[in-house]
């Protein structure tokens, strides 16, 4: 069992590694060639349809808001994202993605997507849920054990 389990530690670092640099590279060789793997996430937790406060996509990142400023003020010079207070109370900032943003959106979303459909070609029914539940018993463990996402889905 022990071989296992150094086996299976070994294959989550390396999959994790290698999805990060393959998300990289694709970045690098794209379209959207001027944002890092972190930039993308931050368009991602931002999303596409509603204006979203800084707070609730700092929670979301898991990062401080002065940390997601910085990130905000690098995206809005490249043009992904707009920044606006509201009228009601000048102190909360609203952030949204402009079209070039949710461009990103949609191409990262469509990468992340042809990646699960190579992935699991070839593999029968049977085999994709087992990966599914196995997958998602790892990540609710991890969820649990380091009080990932405070309970969020």
């Amino acid at each position: 069992m022990k071989d296992n389990e150094h086996f299976l530690n070994k294959l989550i670092v390396e999959l994790f590694n290698d999805v990060l640099e393959i998300e990289q590279s694709a970045l690098q060789q794209g379209t959207f060639s001027d944002l890092s793997v972190t930039e993308i996430h931050t368009i991602e937790a931002i999303g596409m349809y509603q204006p979203r406060t800084m707070s609730e996509v700092a929670a979301d990142l898991r990062i401080t808001v002065g940390t997601l400023t910085t990130a905000i003020n690098k995206l809005i010079k490249k043009g992904y994202v707009c920044r606006n207070r509201i009228e009601e109370d000048r102190r909360v900032v609203m952030i949204q993605l402009t079209k070039r943003g949710k461009l990103a959106y949609r191409v990262h979303q469509k990468f992340h997507m042809d990646m699960i459909r190579e992935t699991i070609e070839g593999i029968d029914e049977e085999e994709e849920k087992v990966l599914v539940t196995a997958l998602e018993k790892i990540n609710n463990y991890f969820r649990k054990k380091y009080d990932l996402h405070n309970g969020k889905e």
